[in-house]
């Protein structure tokens, strides 16, 4: 019985089960994954993962509540769990009040979306990663494998989401300590892309054999690659467009929303659900369309959750509890990545940021260290590495006032996190030239 299958099923006893007051929501998410870990080069652990976790929620006279079913993948066992779980709800419903703000969806809609391009095998890839990495002592993580997503009510709804892709995680470590990190990840294996890649992180390790470059404190021309502006783009995501935080002014986008400070005209977000590897449907049982969240650096769409729409009269647009992006795709400018370094003259390379955090949330002003490859260049070429300094800058900055150019081409970042199970999320993003970041310390 295929995942899907299983999932229907599923749906089906559920249906049977209910009485004519009740409502069901069901939530099913599934992977089957490779999991490897390198070390010094070499393979040090690796396993599959195969896991099933259904979310069912009852609904009945304005309760609700909700179980968590890890799935056996025996057809009769699960059923029973779920017959068993609609029980033990039956008899938590009463004791639970009313919720004020529950507007779950009672539309009958339909959505498929199969991505099963092929992936490599994961022997050859650990091949290709030791025949590059050589006598480099690479440490690094690779993840992949078909991610499976469903939901469906007694209203009718049914959505199926699959999705393969792959995620390598790694840093190459210099005799002295230091380390260059990179990533590469996607749903289509390249091997040209993934040599590229390889090669770039090499040749930055060269770099890291030169003595340190001390800097003051102090205001510098930088460029922020990908990885470093994923990690700037990720803490505003925090609230940034969620429509419960802009309600009650607690946005660290705040000022963006309410017309006050704009962006650059050259920076546009987009909620692209479309093409990505995230399902096209909530887990509240929301139809997700493409947003756009920043056109022409002046705010435009906001996330919206059932929960917000209910406490705020908004249509819900499918954003999930927490009504962050999960499929953000930022546009590219015109710099091309062989001018990178022409076009940043004198100042800092910048290839990770770490330990963010808001020093100024109303301000968008974020603080936060430089992090493995970190760059000086003189006249547009390399000269040193740089001590780890921390920097203390506005988003408004960052993205306004002192954005020169975004990369032409873009990199996909996907969510590294598997704790629990992988994820869906992804970033597409450019890097940055700007033309003064702030260092403290």
């Amino acid at each position: 019985m295929s995942h899907q299958q299983q999932f229907e099923a599923l749906v089906a006893v559920l249906k049977a089960a209910i009485s004519p007051t009740e409502h069901f929501t069901l939530a099913y998410d599934a992977e089957a994954s490779d999991f490897i870990r390198f070390n010094h080069g070499q393979v040090r652990q690796a396993g599959s993962v195969q896991q099933v976790i259904a979310t069912f929620k009852l609904i009945d006279d304005g309760r609700h509540a909700n179980l968590e079913l890890t799935l056996s993948g025996d057809a009769e066992t699960d059923q029973q769990r779920l017959v068993d779980a609609l029980q033990q709800l039956r008899e938590t419903l009463p004791s639970l009040a009313r919720d004020p703000y529950l507007l779950p969806n009672t539309t009958a809609w339909q959505s498929s979306n199969v991505q099963d391009l092929p992936l490599p095998d994961s022997a050859r890839v650990v091949e290709q990663i030791s025949e590059l990495a050589g006598d480099l002592d690479l440490v690094g993580f690779y993840a992949a494998g078909p991610l499976y997503r469903g939901f469906a009510s007694s209203w009718g709804a049914l959505g199926w989401h699959q999705a393969n892709s792959f995620n390598f995680d790694w840093s190459l470590f210099h005799e002295n300590g230091q380390a260059v990190k990179a990533n590469y990840a996607g749903h289509h294996w390249s091997d040209e892309a993934f040599v590229q890649r390889f090669q770039q992180a090499r040749e930055q390790l060269e770099f890291l054999g030169r003595p340190l470059h001390a800097l003051k404190p102090g205001q510098y021309r930088a460029y922020l690659a990908p990885a470093a502006l994923d990690e700037v783009i990720g803490m505003l995501t925090w609230g940034g467009f969620s429509a419960q935080s802009l309600a009650s002014k607690r946005s660290p986008l705040q000022r963006l929303y309410d017309g006050e400070t704009p962006f650059s005209p050259l920076v546009n977000f987009d909620e692209k659900v479309s093409g990505s590897l995230s399902p096209a449907f909530s887990r509240e049982g929301y139809p997700r369309k493409d947003l756009k969240l920043i056109v022409d650096g002046q705010a435009r769409d906001r996330l919206v959750d059932s929960s917000s729409a209910a406490e705020y009269g908004l249509p819900a647009n499918g954003a999930d509890y927490g009504e962050g992006p999960s499929a953000l795709s930022i546009a590219g400018g015109s710099l091309e990545l062989d001018q990178i370094l022409a076009r940043l003259g004198t100042g800092l390379y910048i290839s990770n940021l770490w330990y963010l955090n808001f020093s100024d949330r109303a301000a968008a002003r974020l603080t936060g260290m430089t992090r493995f490859a970190t760059f000086w260049v003189e006249e547009g070429k390399i000269v040193a590495p740089v001590s780890t300094m921390r920097f203390d800058d506005s988003a408004y900055s960052l993205l306004g006032s002192a954005l020169e150019d975004l990369t032409r081409e873009r990199e996909l970042i996907l969510q590294s996190s598997t704790y629990s199970q992988r994820q869906t999320g992804s970033i597409q993003l450019p890097g940055a030239l700007i033309s003064r970041l702030t260092l403290t310390l």
